[in-house]
């Protein structure tokens, strides 16, 4: 098949690495793929310097992957897009773009990574994307509720995220000799950041040994991570493999996630989790089995389910982290991409399948 897939500004954000992760698969599967997004927005110090581009990071730097980019930041139209038998949707406005693009682009689909009906958004416009004639492909259970229930579309597409067990990976381990929290600093409000420090604080009220390890793409606000937390802007993967493995237990505390790939990422590097009741965390983690699942917002908890994690003897931590690992053992990038590729041709028009790889 002929596929396109619909970006917003790219970076290194997870949603933009999941649709390169894709794009990635289905070239690999013999399809022609092609990516299209517009350029971040030149920034007053890019201007100053003389950019005609600014100076930005993707996932889809240095990956070999046709990723074509707009003249300037403006919507996707008819001109910018190969004809295709696909052409698919990422993001709430990239919706908007493609529900208005010629058939010739392709049978249109909207991938779903999130329901974005955040505040920061227009509401009205982002929700009335999910009721656009697209066939949805989403990543997790809960937002085919949402799309049914919502929206009433129960004809959706799941196809959940997975993890690459040769980039995430440790070998067994027992507890560290220093008890050991991490987390990923965001932003983003929804994110919970701020429920994150507080549940550090008050477990550090408990135990004053802790050590606290972060990571983002974002360098925290001045004074909003103290100098005792250990934080590293984008870590290669390397790294980020490591950070995760020198953890104890991983803390994430989203007030919505589309699906969580840390969280995944952390259990596939044997450190278990405990996370507020969102996203994929919810729909995998078995209290006290493979980890703790709290309520949003509720740094209290948070705290005590880590707490409990912390306090487990070495061998109990062991059998913890060992049952963390085998949620996530039988994963794979290329089952879930298969899966995509599925969704693809069937839904596509008949015509469009004649090409099919």
């Amino acid at each position: 098949m002929r596929i396109t897939f619909v970006l917003p500004k790219v970076s290194l954000g997870g949603g933009i690495r999941v649709a390169a992760i894709y794009a990635g698969w289905l070239t690999r599967f013999g399809h022609q793929v092609v990516s299209v997004s517009p350029p971040a927005p030149l920034s007053i110090r890019d201007r100053l310097l003389g950019r005609r581009r600014p100076a930005t990071h993707s996932h889809f730097d240095g990956s070999g992957l046709d990723h074509r980019v707009l003249d300037r930041a403006r919507p996707v139209e008819d001109r910018d897009v190969p004809d295709a038998d696909v052409v698919i949707a990422t993001w709430w406005e990239t919706a908007e773009w493609v529900a208005r693009l010629a058939p010739a682009k392709g049978a249109k689909f909207y991938f779903v990574q999130h329901h974005e009906v955040f505040d920061w958004l227009p509401v009205a416009r982002s929700a009335a994307t999910y009721r656009l004639p697209m066939h949805k492909i989403v990543i997790a259970a809960w937002l085919k509720r949402v799309m049914a229930s919502e929206y009433g579309d129960h004809d959706v597409s799941l196809v959940p995220n997975s993890v690459d067990h040769a980039q995430f990976f440790a070998p067994a381990r027992g507890k560290r000799a220093h008890p050991t929290v991490g987390f990923l600093y965001s932003k983003a409000q929804f994110k919970g950041i701020d429920t994150s420090l507080r549940a550090i604080a008050k477990l550090r009220a408990q135990i004053p040994t802790l050590r606290v390890l972060s990571f983002g793409e974002q360098a925290p606000r001045p004074g909003e991570l103290d100098d005792t937390i250990e934080f590293h802007l984008s870590p290669g993967q390397q790294m980020l493999r490591e950070l995760y493995a020198r953890c104890d237990v991983w803390m994430t505390a989203s007030r919505s996630e589309g699906f969580n790939l840390p969280a995944m990422e952390a259990m596939a590097c044997r450190t278990p989790v405990v996370s507020t009741r969102t996203g994929w965390p919810e729909e995998a983690i078995v209290d006290g089995v493979n980890g703790w699942c709290v309520a949003v917002d509720d740094d209290d908890a948070l705290a005590q389910a880590a707490q409990r994690v912390l306090a487990l003897g070495d061998a109990d931590w062991r059998a913890l982290s060992q049952r963390a690992f085998e949620t996530v053992q039988h994963s794979s990038w290329e089952a879930s991409a298969r899966m995509f590729e599925q969704a693809l041709i069937g839904q596509s028009a008949p015509t469009t399948r004649t090409g099919t790889a």
